[in-house]
């Protein structure tokens, strides 16, 4: 008796007057329909889903409004290295590559493999770091410009097994210098 109650409780308006079975079942087709079509619009995106992301947005977006990457420029002065050729102060350009360094494409892929690590190639020893007391010969150089569209000014020494490792760090965009 209590299932037979539910039922009519259930198909009736909420003024209380009963639903005719006409009315239940239009009801039940219509919330079948809007079912299956939306099942057909979500199939009908499926196999670009399944591409993986779209990048159109930027695409077709006119160059005036999209993200403009600046170039990195960069004026490397080496001193000092013992090594014919290598001493002189070159432009380094990257993004795209140009400039008078003897090794722009390596040297512009060690500084983005450098900023896909999250390191700052040009910051300078920390402040009280202990570092092993050795002469990596009279090398010096300076760099200066943008990088990442943040102003450069570092200079190097080999003065100490801290500063050779930070430039060895560097190398090609500071010679490889012999001690």
């Amino acid at each position: 008796m209590a299932g037979a109650h539910r039922r009519a409780l259930r198909n009736r308006l909420p003024s209380g007057a009963p639903v005719s079975r006409r009315s239940s079942l239009t009801r039940t087709a219509a919330r079948t329909a809007a079912f299956a079509a939306s099942i057909a619009a979500v199939a009908a995106f499926a196999p670009t889903a399944a591409a993986g992301p779209l990048d159109l947005a930027w695409t077709a977006l006119p160059p005036l409004f999209q993200e403009q990457k600046a170039q990195d420029r960069l004026t490397v002065t080496v001193v000092d290295t013992n090594i014919t050729h290598a001493d002189g102060t070159y432009e380094l350009k990257c993004g795209p590559s140009g400039g008078t360094h003897p090794e722009v494409g390596s040297a512009c892929a060690r500084l983005d493999e450098l900023a896909g690590e999250g390191r700052d190639p040009f910051a300078p020893v920390p402040e009280g770091q202990m570092c092993t007391m050795q002469m990596g010969g009279p090398a010096t150089a300076r760099v200066t410009g943008t990088w990442r569209g943040r102003s450069v000014d570092a200079t190097f020494s080999r003065k100490n097994g801290c500063e050779i490792t930070r430039w060895q760090n560097l190398v090609p965009v500071l010679p490889a210098a012999r001690g």
